[in-house]
């Protein structure tokens, strides 16, 4: 008798799921011109105030404003990166973006707002108020502000940001590593001719892209024969390899999916079958590894490949973020209008649609095939739905999705 006897719903496997499994400890220090998908792996506090002197905002002419009702001659001229001399009594400083602002000096007027009489001297057009056009110290970032968190997923804006901090490498959550394996003797690779009852096996050039956009490392581990003995040899070396063993097929009750014993034999089988459409005979659980005391996470997808897509989209990415140590990955949710009808019965269903603008908001449109195996529906959508079990939808019924 199957200790699995019910369907697991969704929310409630990917609660589970999350609790077992613990974010990696280890950490590197990684140049900040390389941390682009980079998990930052402790708080940054603000070394140095950026900026750090007060410095002018654009070109023109640095003075001090109780002066400014006269002709004032031009004592100094100011570069961005050179040193200034105090301001004169009574004149002004040509300055330029950039530059810093000379003691004694409380305003910079623009070049736009500024006239000469026949001895040169500058003659300031319109009222001047200390402190305009002046970009002061600090005023971006303070000296011992904390400027990023702990798990922030870092971008190029960061990069930018670091980078004006003086910070040439920080620390960093090391890279998950992820074990892909796929079985099925009847899958061809791209390239070789198909023999009678092969198809090509489209989940692993899947996979491999998809987890590259998450910034993980993959380990390939190919193709697997669909014999027991492969099977388990395969789980174990990338047990020993990786933090996540990602399978695709073998995980339902033919004679031939040997993913799920092999499982059960070797390490631990949490969760098995979800209530979820596509991807119903997901595995989830754990295998020992021989030389680490932590345990590799394993997750098994189903073989049909739009299975795998939203299985991925759905339940391994909010694992990726666990191990990486970042907060949860969780979609942007927004409301559209369907002008189709659908009615969900045991399992939570996952449609591809096509989200168009309107005038009167999202207009959604279902994919005519929403088979599992029609990995098409998945190129000619831009957006997922997520529909509850006995849900009756019908044309003009508003419903939520998140756009791939």
């Amino acid at each position: 008798m199957s200790t699995f006897p019910f369907l697991t719903p969704v929310e409630e496997a990917l609660s589970q799921m999350l609790a077992e499994v613990s974010p990696l400890m280890e950490t590197e220090l990684v140049p900040v011109t390389q941390l682009l998908g980079r998990v930052l792996a402790e708080d940054i506090l603000a070394p140095l105030d950026v900026p750090p002197a007060d410095h002018s905002a654009m070109d023109g002419y640095a003075v001090r404003a109780a002066e400014t009702s006269v002709e004032l001659p031009v004592s100094q001229r100011i570069t961005a990166g050179q040193v200034p001399q105090p301001l004169a009594a009574k004149s002004c400083a040509r300055i330029m973006t950039g530059g810093l602002i000379p003691p004694g000096a409380d305003a910079v007027v623009m070049q736009e707002r500024v006239a000469f009489d026949e001895e040169d001297k500058v003659l300031m057009l319109g009222k001047i108020e200390p402190g305009q056009n002046i970009r002061r110290r600090g005023q971006d970032m303070q000296l011992g502000q904390q400027v990023l968190s702990r798990g922030q997923l870092l971008d190029a804006r960061h990069q930018g940001l670091l980078a004006s901090l003086g910070l040439a490498e920080v620390p960093v959550m090391r890279r998950v590593r992820v074990a892909l394996l796929a079985t099925g003797d009847e899958l061809a690779m791209p390239g070789q001719a198909l023999q009678p009852g092969q198809i090509y096996n489209s989940n692993r050039p899947l996979l491999m892209g998809w987890l590259a956009q998450q910034g993980v490392e993959v380990i390939d581990l190919g193709q697997v024969a669909d014999t027991a003995a492969a099977t388990e040899a395969a789980l174990q070396m990338g047990a020993e390899q990786a933090d996540l063993i990602l399978s695709t097929g073998g995980v339902s009750v033919g004679e031939e999916d040997h993913v799920k014993p092999a499982v059960e034999k070797l390490g631990q089988l949490h969760l098995w079958k979800l209530a979820m459409k596509p991807g119903k005979p997901v595995a989830f659980g754990q295998i020992p590894r021989a030389q680490i005391q932590a345990a590799a996470v394993f997750l098994g997808l189903p073989g049909n490949p739009v299975s795998v897509f939203v299985g991925a989209e759905v339940l391994l990415k909010p694992l990726l973020a666990r191990l990486a140590g970042r907060p949860p990955a969780t979609p942007r949710l927004l409301t559209g209008r369907a002008d189709f009808d659908w009615h969900t019965q045991l399992r939570q269903e996952y449609l591809r649609v096509r989200a168009e603008p309107s005038a009167e908001g999202w207009q959604l449109s279902a994919h005519p095939n929403q088979n599992s195996g029609v990995l098409s529906s998945v190129t000619w959508a831009n957006a997922l739905v997520c529909l509850p079990p006995q849900t009756l939808l019908q044309p003009g019924g508003l419903i939520q999705f998140w756009f791939l």
